[in-house]
């Protein structure tokens, strides 16, 4: 299954592969024939990987907070978000790799309160000023114990398109699809600090699937 963002990336791959074909069978040397070839079908092959989209099994809890995407845990620490909350929270940051899912995916089921994009620099996904420099959105859900959470789709280096359908007003179910960030970037989760946090430290997770913290 591969997610609809993608499809036009997809079908450019296709014919970028089809015309690499027929140009290497047009070249009379064998060697150098397979060359553009074995670009083409790399090429295809990056792409379809990238815009893969596979179910999950989104676990059912009252207070956990799920990982909105696939990824490494990169940072947990004190931040103050200045955009919603302007108090001092818990930030989780999940990093991921050209080689991840880029599906974002709500982290459980809710109400959203706040949704806003934001332009911006492209700096490396792991820079320090990037949650507040690069381009962003920034999404406010309800959690059904009242609580809200925030959590930002984050541009990197790579990336340079950001999808986001969450809209204000809107209730969303856990797991499901909430936007796709294409190439590359990271993702923030701000919850409350009195919240149990289930990660580590360059822990994998999965979005939709993992269970990040749980709200006391």
């Amino acid at each position: 299954m591969f997610h609809k963002e993608g499809y036009p990336s997809i079908a450019l791959a296709t014919l970028v592969l089809i015309l690499c074909i027929w140009l290497g069978m047009s070249i009379e040397s064998t060697f150098l024939g397979s060359l553009p070839i074995i670009a083409g079908v790399f090429i295809w092959i990056i792409i379809l990987q990238f815009f893969r989209n596979p179910e999950r099994n989104t676990p059912k809890s009252e207070k956990g907070i799920l990982a909105p995407s696939d990824g490494t845990v990169v940072k947990i620490e004190p931040f103050t978000d200045h955009e919603y909350f302007g108090e001092p929270r818990t930030l989780i940051s999940i990093f991921m790799s050209p080689l991840n899912v880029h599906v974002t995916r709500y982290p459980f089921n809710g109400k959203i309160l706040y949704s806003q994009y934001h332009h911006g620099k492209y700096l490396v996904a792991w820079h320090p000023k990037s949650s507040t420099h690069n381009e962003r959105t920034t999404v406010v859900i309800e959690h059904p114990s009242g609580k809200p959470i925030l959590y930002r789709q984050i541009a990197g280096a790579l990336a340079r398109r950001i999808v986001n359908y969450a809209k204000v007003g809107d209730t969303v179910k856990a797991g499901e699809d909430a936007g796709f960030i294409k190439f590359g970037s990271r993702i923030d989760v701000i919850i409350p600090n009195d919240a149990k946090i289930n990660v580590s430290l360059d822990q994998k997770v999965k979005g939709g699937e993992t269970i990040i913290a749980e709200l006391l």
